[in-house]
């Protein structure tokens, strides 16, 4: 969003900053809410009135690249296919482009004379969104609109709400009527909201609009329109459609993918070959890099045909294999990420360019042996970027299929919106021969399989095809090592200083993995100081489990929180809550489920329940 208008803006020469289009501001958003919060196809609301966040086809000649700068992250681009990634457009003082909104919903209401109908009708001045009529009151955009499943978007139908039980079977248009919307004040629900019209039909409240059947009962379907998305073509959709609140969460949901900046993709010089990689990698000798890199970085030493060999061959180790077809390109990333922070990327003889440093810390290690604690590491520095790839209306992005994923531009691009984020963090990686160990107890598996089953369910019942929604990833060693991850979080916001939604996770878990990243990276006074380096030295990390596991064992919500047979959404966590292991959702990746204190240090009946019981003890 651009800035509003009130400020005075000055451009870089002094002068008053105006946007290359005369097109009016309407309020700014930080960089980052462009990506989680308020992304494309996203509904905003700025003072009287609301807006959609246009599509990114003509982004490209709108963002100019001082403000919307271009980001490499090459692992990342890989997979979503595209070249390339832009950071939204900033809104400072300086700035003068912005990000394209537009009118949405169009159906308004005048609180003072009542009327109801399309923005259009009101006849408001350019620029203004007021009803002539009443001295220019403001008007207030509809509370309402209708959605599907497969990221369509409408005005609420209002005329066939109300007219519903008086029209004539197969007939055809409208009433003639002025609508009008006022709220009787018996009560805060539905039922006061109330829709009348001149024709003589009786008045109709909202009550009843958010059933899942409503519309579908008034043979309303789904046009197919996506607003955000100018010239999009509209055809009926199969999917039917269902009423929502204008700000509900259910109306956006973004599709984000992030990664890590790893060697040897880690030291810039990936960035500076992006415009030549197409080409080189066409080439298969290295006396044709070599004279192509004299042509391209003459005079430039920084530009070797040796590191430019390393990065053709690391990319072709990269490429799928028949084996690893089947294997997602989300859980490839975290691999080959669980790789490097296993192995480390140390500082001594890297350029101050590197975008990754992590080392083993040099204090003695064998005080974590006994939490069964295998290797930290120390990641002095890392690159996270984070893709906005598509979003969802209505389903969770985890159980809606690529099929129902809303795109962000009516033509494929090359290229998606992005953030980084630089910051630090603390790698653990636990024993796996302990943990398959732990893993086999019948109690541990009982407890995981209950988790497990009521995750599925919910997946099912949420997912508009049940036949095509992943199992649940639900085992015991991804709900210890998260819950393990949620635990010394909460202890490193108590002990540490850092405030919880500064902290994040990072699983690793498959049957070949076994670790978490527990690392901050923000633009805020939250950043990278050095404060999360220091608590992953042993002596501290072991002090700060025997803390938290200690904090575990007793929650004020007990003993109804390690009692229970099921908590959470859908009975997805255990001996979980928010007093004792849920952290901020910016914070957890699976939006705090799957969480079981319990198997940390057991329960008052089964102490051989808990992997770190015997430590306590």
């Amino acid at each position: 969003m651009t800035p509003p208008r009130e400020r005075r803006r000055r451009g870089i020469d002094g002068g008053p900053a105006v946007p290359r289009l005369d097109l009016p501001r309407h309020g700014s958003v930080r960089r980052a809410q462009m990506i989680t919060t308020y992304g494309v196809g996203s509904l905003i609301a700025v003072d009287n009135e609301s807006f959609i966040v246009s599509g990114i086809d003509q982004a490209h000649h709108s963002w100019r690249l001082d403000e919307a700068p271009i980001i490499h992250e090459h692992r990342l681009a890989r997979a979503l296919d595209v070249r390339h990634f832009r950071l939204p457009p900033a809104s400072d003082d300086g700035s003068k482009d912005g990000v394209r909104v537009r009118r949405f919903p169009l159906w308004h209401s005048c609180p003072q004379c009542k009327s109801l109908q399309h923005v259009r009708g009101f006849n408001p001045p350019p620029g203004k969104n007021v009803c002539t009529k009443c001295d220019e009151e403001p008007l207030v955009p509809s509370r309402f609109v209708v959605a599907c499943e497969d990221g369509h978007l409408d005005d609420f139908p209002y005329w066939k709400w109300l007219h519903r039980d008086n029209r004539e079977e197969g007939a055809t248009g409208l009433c003639g009527g002025k609508m009008s919307l006022h709220f009787s004040g018996r009560s805060a629900s539905l039922r006061s909201v109330v829709v009348s019209c001149t024709c003589g039909v009786p008045e109709v409240s909202m009550e009843g609009a958010f059933r899942r059947s409503a519309l579908k009962d008034l043979k309303v379907r789904c046009e197919g329109k996506r607003p955000w998305l100018e010239g999009s073509p509209t055809d009926f959709c199969s999917k039917s459609p269902r009423t929502l609140q204008r700000g509900s969460s259910a109306v956006w949901q973004p599709v984000l993918r992030s990664a890590l900046s790893i060697p040897p993709w880690s030291d810039g010089l990936a960035d500076k070959l992006a415009k030549h990689w197409e080409k080189l990698r066409t080439y298969s000798s290295r006396e044709k890099i070599e004279a192509y890199l004299e042509g391209a970085f003459p005079e430039d030493d920084s530009v070797s045909v040796d590191a430019v060999m390393d990065l053709l061959a690391a990319e072709q180790e990269e490429d799928p294999t028949p084996e690893s077809v089947a294997t997602d390109n989300h859980q490839k990333l975290r691999r080959q990420e669980y790789e490097q922070l296993s192995v480390g990327n140390a500082l001594r003889d890297k350029g101050r360019k590197e975008q990754f440093i992590c080392e083993p810390p040099l204090s003695d290690t064998t005080l974590l042996h006994p939490f069964g604690i295998e290797r930290t590491m120390l990641v002095k520095r890392l690159r996270e970027v984070r893709a906005l790839k598509a979003f969802t209306r209505i389903a969770d992005p985890e159980t809606g299929s690529d099929d129902h994923e809303a795109a962000l531009s009516l033509t494929p691009t090359d290229w998606l919106p992005a953030m980084e984020v630089h910051g630090e963090g603390v790698f653990v990686r636990l024993d796996q021969h302990r943990l398959d160990g732990w893993a086999e107890s019948v109690s541990v598996a009982a407890r995981v399989e209950r988790m497990r089953g009521n995750h599925d369910r919910l997946l099912r019942e949420r997912a508009t095809d049940p036949a095509k929604v992943p199992s649940s990833p639900a085992t015991p060693r991804l709900v210890l090592l998260h819950t393990l991850a949620h635990v010394l979080i909460n202890e490193w916001s108590l002990e540490a200083g850092y405030p919880a939604g500064a902290l994040r996770e990072r699983l690793y878990t498959d049957d070949t993995m076994a670790g978490f990243l527990i690392y901050t990276a923000t633009s805020d006074s939250a950043g990278s100081l050095g404060g999360v380096i220091a608590q992953g030295e042993p002596a501290r990390l072991t002090e700060a489990l025997h803390s938290a596991l200690r904090r575990a064992t007793w929650c004020s919500a007990d003993p109804l929180c390690i009692e229970t047979r099921s908590s959470g959404a859908g009975g997805t966590n255990l001996a979980a809550c928010h007093a004792c292991a849920m952290l901020p959702e910016t914070s957890c990746e699976y939006n705090n489920i799957l969480l079981d204190r319990a198997l940390l240090i057991g329960t008052s009946d089964d102490q051989q329940l808990g992997f770190f019981t015997h430590v306590l003890n």
